[in-house]
Formats: C-alpha cells, structure tokens, sequence
C-alpha cells in the first residue's frame, strides 16, 4: 500500500489534555510508537487559528499519522487556546501569541511528567512564532520551523537564539506567502547556526503528496536521521477502524 494522503498508521494513541497555568483545559493527542520505545518526540504547534489552523492541520496530522511507525517518534498534537478541530475545543481565547506562552508550557509540563525522550518543537506558520518566542524557555533539543512567517517574533526574540546549544532548522517554502528562502536568510543571519532549507516548488501550506514527503523527510532528518529514507509503501497491519 502506497503511503499517501490520509493513510493512518499503526500507533499507540492517546486523546490528552494539557492544564495551563492560567486554568484551562487544552485539547490534544498523543501518538507513540506502537510496540516500542520512541527514540524522540515532536511538541507540533499549528498555524494561526483565525486563517483556519488547528492541531489536525495536515502537515501535523500526517506527521503524527506516519512518524510514530516509520521513525520511531512520538507526536504530540493540541489544539491552542481558543482553537476548534475535529478533536475538540480548548478553552480560552486566541491571544495573538502572547497567553499562548502558557499552552507551549502546558505541553511541555506533559512531555517532562511522561518522561518522553528528546523533545523538539516543531512550528508551522504561526506555530513557528511561538517556538521562537518561548521555546528557549523550555528543554528541548531544538526547533523546527515550517513556513515561518516572522510576523510576530521580534528581530532581538530571533537573535536571542545566536549562540544557544539547541537547534534551529528553518524550512522555506520557495513561492511561500510571507518570507522566502533568501528573505528569510537575511532575517534569520542573527542565528549563525541556523540551518537554511530552501524546498524548491514550496509553498506556504505544503499541499501535494510530494510536498508533504519533503517537509516530514527533513523533519527526520533532524530528529532521528537513523529512519531515512522514509518508506513510501507499507506492507503491515493497520490499525482497526
């Protein structure tokens, strides 16, 4: 069977919800590998939820519906504040990034009280602000960062990254909407460290088959380059409707 679309692989998969400091209640899923250990986890922060984003947009969904099976990772997946999916609502309201510093928290409270292995967290378009904003914060092994659009991370929150032990990989759709590959090396160059990932034919939303094996390949290629190439096919079980 080709893996394409919406194909679901085998995982241990858990519906959670995260606490905030604030009080409130966020929805998410956890997906692990399903006979095994992960070897590391992905902490995925979605787009901007008043253009449509939410934890099941379809990078994060196929990464969490691939990844557990073919790269032995965990995926953790929730909704902001505010945000509705086909998984629920979390409670709250959208606060243009800055309260949202209390649900990349909230997540990260999860991966330290499950003891999962070697988090990252990986943005898309607005996800990827709040990874820049607050993911020093954290501990992580570093930042993946998908479409950023750097509307809302400030030239000195990207710079305070300049010299930090963990990672940042920024993936650059070439026809993105907001900051293409050599815009984006430019505001990017405070980060001497930064790795640049021009995606030839990308663009900001990674719609196609072919797109989206792009952006999970580099994704592993951080992570757990052990799993490449990633398989394009599956021959085992799949999990029971």
């Amino acid at each position: 069977m080709d893996i394409r679309g919406p194909v679901l692989l085998p995982a241990r998969r858990e519906a959670i919800t995260l606490r905030t400091l604030d009080e409130l209640t966020l929805v998410g899923e956890l997906a692990q590998p399903s006979e095994t250990p992960p070897v590391a986890t992905l902490v995925t922060l979605h787009p901007l939820p008043t253009a449509g984003g939410f934890m099941d947009s379809h990078i994060l969904r196929k990464a969490a519906a691939r990844l557990p099976a073919l790269a032995d990772l965990a995926v953790l997946r929730f909704n902001t504040r505010g945000t509705t999916s086909p998984h629920g609502t979390s409670e709250g309201t959208f606060d243009g990034g800055a309260s949202e510093a209390f649900d990349v928290a909230a997540a990260m409270d999860l991966v330290r009280e499950r003891g999962l292995p070697r988090p990252w967290l990986v943005g898309w378009s607005f996800g990827t602000e709040l990874a820049l904003k607050y993911g020093r914060d954290h501990d992580i092994e570093g930042v993946i960062l998908l479409s950023p659009p750097l509307h809302r991370a400030t030239p000195e929150e990207v710079a305070a990254w300049a010299g930090d032990s963990r990672r940042v990989i920024v993936i650059v759709p070439e026809f993105d909407d907001y900051l293409r590959p050599d815009a984006a090396a430019e505001r990017f160059a405070s980060i001497p460290d930064a790795v640049m990932i021009a995606v030839e034919g990308g663009k900001h939303l990674w719609v196609g088959e072919n797109q989206t094996r792009r952006v999970l390949t580099e994704i592993v290629a951080a992570v757990n380059p052990d799993a490449l190439p990633l398989p394009i096919t599956w021959d085992g079980p799949l999990p029971e409707d």
